[in-house]
């Protein structure tokens, strides 16, 4: 019986890039950072108050998982906006908001009241879109 998920995948453009955005803008913590040979890195990170949730910032490149052409493809759509890193929860909406524009975070909307709460919505630095609620 599976009993909870442990990892999930944001797919960047740039690991050290995407390393610095998730650790300095919003906060996280490194989980694992390990390279092994042939040039794969396998890099996590997490929230501070949830390390059981990883979250792997994986580079898309050509090899065991991806042909050039669908690696291309992928890095594509990524630059594009065209994929969503997910929702991350917050107690205060707005002040993380405020907190998260400080550390140069780049939102599409700001706080709005919605039907499940407050919700701005914000980019990575590879063009992940992700959504930033208070239930």
């Amino acid at each position: 019986m599976i009993t909870s998920i442990a990892h999930a995948t944001i797919y960047v453009l740039n690991q050290d890039d995407a390393l610095d955005f998730y650790k300095n803008k919003l906060g996280f913590e490194v989980g694992d950072d390990m390279k092994v040979e042939g040039g794969f890195r396998w890099l996590t990170v997490h929230p501070k108050s949830k390390p059981q949730l990883q979250l792997v910032l994986a580079e898309p490149k050509e090899g065991p998982m991806f042909s050039k052409d669908a690696a291309d493809k992928i890095r594509s759509l990524i630059a594009e906006g065209a994929f969503g890193a997910g929702v991350f929860e917050t107690e205060n909406c707005h002040k993380t908001y405020d907190e998260l524009i400080a550390n140069g975070v780049e939102f599409i909307q700001p706080p709005t009241e919605q039907l499940y709460g407050i919700e701005a919505l914000a980019v990575d630095n590879s063009g992940n879109w992700f959504s930033l609620v208070q239930r």
